[in-house]
């Protein structure tokens, strides 16, 4: 498959054939599944919007596991508003996935689409983990980072800078490791380090850029989202906002919020692609 915007660019996966879609304009609205990224990372490199759910929040019936504990099932959707409404309509309790019983209580009365709100930046604390914005090493990527983050600043947000999660080194270079009892222990590390990390700093999202902050919420079983950011070279770049278990209303206001304030997707051209 091949990437809308630069067919030399990663479309990414695994749900690059829904996130080509979208951006295509071939399907309104698509779905994906994600273990570690598989939302979050062909959004971000499509430039669409992708809502990688809590953990149990939408049915995984029918869809080949992995992981049963990270799988989960979301929207790819041009908007978020188009997002939003979609996770409307798939989360809920479905008795072929025992999870969807306890995470339905994390559905908000009135459903996510209440909570597409302009100022949705306002007041929230947003927490920056430089090391997160350091993977890639892709210098070329900070300025358009920089940028949002003065976006964020006048969209109201209250920005928490050069945070640091405990044994990040571990959890980004060893989670590839297939010993069991090294995985456990990076299990354990990641959810217990990004839990702290949120909650002692009263933290509504965490923001990374791409897909960076995929492995943290995998293991934690917690949402995030993910919106168009801008483009480098023409290749499209997002930023993803990621939060706790149940916290899909807040982190759809600052998608959202975010969206509107800077409106800075546009449509591939087709006619460049060499097929």
């Amino acid at each position: 498959m091949q990437n809308p915007y630069n067919s030399l660019a990663t479309p990414c996966g695994s749900s690059c054939g829904s996130a080509i879609s979208a951006a295509a304009n071939l399907a309104t609205v698509t779905l994906g599944t994600e273990t570690d990224g598989s939302i979050l990372c062909p959004s971000s490199f499509n430039s669409v919007v992708g809502i990688k759910p809590t953990n149990g929040l939408t049915s995984r019936a029918g869809v080949v596991p992995i992981s049963l504990r990270q799988d989960t099932v979301g929207p790819i959707c041009r908007t978020v508003s188009d997002a939003a409404h979609v996770l409307d309509v798939i989360a809920g309790i479905d008795r072929n996935d025992v999870a969807t019983t306890e995470a339905s209580r994390y559905i908000p009365m009135g459903g996510y689409a209440q909570f597409l709100r302009r100022d949705g930046l306002r007041g929230k604390q947003i927490g920056i983990v430089r090391a997160l914005f350091n993977i890639t090493g892709q210098t070329s990527l900070t300025p358009i980072y920089e940028k949002h983050f003065n976006t964020l600043r006048k969209g109201g947000a209250v920005l928490v800078d050069n945070l640091e999660i405990p044994h990040f080194d571990e959890i980004y270079s060893d989670r590839r490791n297939t010993e069991k009892a090294a995985l456990l222990n990076l299990a354990r590390f990641a959810k217990d380090d990004y839990v702290n990390l949120v909650t002692k700093n009263k933290l509504d999202a965490v923001v990374a850029p791409l897909q960076n902050v995929s492995p943290l919420l995998a293991i934690s079983g917690s949402p995030g989202v993910v919106v168009p950011a801008g483009y480098d070279d023409g290749v499209p770049v997002g930023l993803s906002f990621g939060g706790l278990r149940g916290w899909e209303p807040r982190l759809i206001e600052m998608a959202y919020g975010f969206e509107q304030s800077t409106k800075i997707r546009k449509p591939p051209s087709l006619k460049k692609l060499k097929f």
